[in-house]
C-alpha cells in the first residue's frame, strides 16, 4: 500500500515540545494511577485499552534519547557520550534508591502516627521489615522493588544499555530493531528477567523486554526527523481498529477469550512484565494515530512557556515529586478507608503542586542563568589606558 498523502510533519530539530507535552501527560497519568481508589483513577486510558502511561512514558523517552545522544555518539566522542550516559544512569539509580527510602519512611511514618503496623504490609515492604539486612542489601542492589517504585530501575538500566544501542544503530536501524526484537522475543518465551532476591519473583518491569518500546522510539523519531511522518490509509485503518478492538476488550471484560492458539504468552497475552505484544502494539497504533492526526500534533506543539512544556521539561525531577506525592496519598488512602472522594481531592491538589513544582523548577533555572550569566559578564575584559583589565 502506498502512502496517500505527504508528511503529516516532519520533527523539528529545535527542541520539540511535543515530546514534553506528552511527556507530562504521561507523568500526570502515572501520578493518578497511583493513588488506587478515588474516582479519577477509572478515567485515565488504561481503562480503555492494554497499554497505560508507563508504555506511553518508556516510548517517549526512547524518542527523546535519540534525538539527545543519536548525532553525538560520533567517532572521536564515543567515551565521552559514553561516560555521560552512564553519569546519568547512576542517577537514574540515585533517583530510584531515594524514592524508595522515602517510600519506606512515608509507610513506616503513618504506620507509627496513625497506630497502623498494617501499613508496614503493603506495597511488597514486609519482606524488608521482617528481614531488614537482607532487604537493605536487595533494595541497593536492586533485589527488591517496593510496589509503585519500579520505573526508575529499569529505566537506569536501559541507560546501561544505550551505548550498545548506540552502536548498532551506526551499523544500520534495521539492525539495532532487529537485535533489540530478539531479546524482547527471547526474555517473553523463556522468561528472563532480573530476579528479585527475597523471594523467587521477578522484576515487575523486565528492561530485557522494555528495552524493544525504547529502541522503537528511539529508531523512529530518527527517522521521523529526516523523512517525516507518513499517513499510510492502511496503517492507520489498521491502528484505528486495534484501538477500538481493545477499549472493547477492556470495557466489556472479554479477558476469557483465548486466542492464543498455543503461541507464546509475549505474542498473545496481557502481561506487562514482559511486555506482551498486545500492549505493545497498543502504544505504538495511538503513538501512530497521534503523529499522523494533524490537529493532535499541531495541538501538543505548545511554547516553551507552557506549565505542560514545563512538567514534560523537568520530568525526572517531576517523576521523582509525583512518585512521593503518590506514597503519601496512599497512607492517607489506606488510612481513611479508601475514601474515593477525599482520594480525589487529593489526586487533584496533587496535580496542582505538579504544576506549581514546574514552575519553580523553571523559576530556579532562570535564576541560576542570570547569575551565571553576570558572572560571566564580571570577567570579559575591559580595556583601559594601560590594556585590557580584568
Amino acid at each position: 500500500m502506498t502512502d496517500t498523502s505527504g508528511p503529516v510533519g516532519v520533527v523539528p530539530r529545535q527542541r520539540d515540545t511535543r515530546l514534553d507535552v506528552f511527556r507530562a501527560l504521561a507523568l500526570l497519568t502515572i501520578f493518578v494511577n497511583h493513588v488506587p481508589g478515588q474516582y479519577l483513577e477509572h478515567l485515565t486510558h488504561k481503562n480503555f485499552g492494554f497499554s497505560d502511561s508507563a508504555e506511553a512514558f518508556v516510548l517517549i523517552s526512547g524518542m527523546s534519547v535519540g534525538l539527545a545522544y543519536a548525532s553525538r555518539f560520533a567517532i572521536g566522542a564515543r567515551l565521552a557520550v559514553t561516560l555521560r550516559i552512564l553519569r546519568r544512569a547512576l542517577t537514574l539509580y540515585v533517583a530510584h534508591i531515594m524514592t524508595s527510602i522515602l517510600t519506606f519512611a512515608i509507610f513506616a511514618g503513618g504506620a507509627l502516627w496513625f497506630g497502623r503496623p498494617d501499613l508496614l504490609s503493603e506495597i511488597n515492604l514486609r519482606a524488608v521489615v521482617d528481614r531488614t539486612e537482607q532487604g537493605v542489601v536487595s533494595m541497593v542492589l536492586l533485589g527488591h522493588q517496593f510496589g509503585y517504585n519500579n520505573i526508575l530501575s529499569m529505566y537506569a538500566v536501559l541507560f546501561l544499555m544505550l551505548p550498545g544501542f548506540l552502536w548498532l544503530y551506526q551499523r544500520g536501524p534495521r539492525l539495532l530493531l532487529a537485535v533489540s526484537g530478539t531479546i524482547w522475543l527471547c526474555a517473553g518465551i523463556w522468561r528472563i528477567a532480573p530476579s528479585n532476591f527475597l523471594d523467587d519473583g521477578k522484576w515487575f518491569l523486565n528492561p530485557l523486554s522494555w528495552q524493544f518500546l525504547f529502541v522503537i522510539g528511539f529508531v523512529g523519531v530518527l527517522r521521523a526527523r529526516s523523512k517525516g511522518i507518513s499517513r499510510n490509509a492502511l496503517l492507520f485503518a489498521l491502528s484505528g481498529i486495534y484501538l477500538a478492538v481493545s477499549m472493547l476488550w477492556v470495557v466489556l471484560g472479554w479477558w476469557h477469550i483465548d486466542f492464543s492458539y498455543g503461541l507464546p504468552a509475549v505474542l498473545t497475552g496481557f502481561d506487562k512484565t514482559y511486555l506482551s505484544a498486545t500492549r505493545l502494539l497498543h502504544v505504538l497504533a495511538g503513538a501512530y494515530l497521534i503523529a499522523t492526526i494533524p490537529v493532535l500534533s499541531t495541538w501538543a506543539a505548545l511554547p516553551l512557556s507552557h506549565p505542560l512544556v514545563a512538567i514534560g521539561r523537568h520530568s525526572l525531577a517531576i517523576f521523582i515529586f509525583g512518585t512521593i506525592l503518590a506514597m503519601v496519598g496512599q497512607v492517607l488512602m489506606f488510612v481513611t478507608g479508601k475514601n474515593p472522594f477525599f482520594g480525589t481531592l487529593y489526586v487533584v491538589g496533587g496535580i496542582g503542586l505538579h504544576f506549581a513544582y514546574a514552575r519553580y523548577l523553571d523559576w530556579q533555572a532562570d535564576v541560576i542563568a542570570d547569575h551565571a550569566k553576570r558572572q560571566g559578564m564580571r570577567t570579559l575584559p575591559v580595556k583601559g589606558r594601560d590594556g585590557p583589565k580584568r
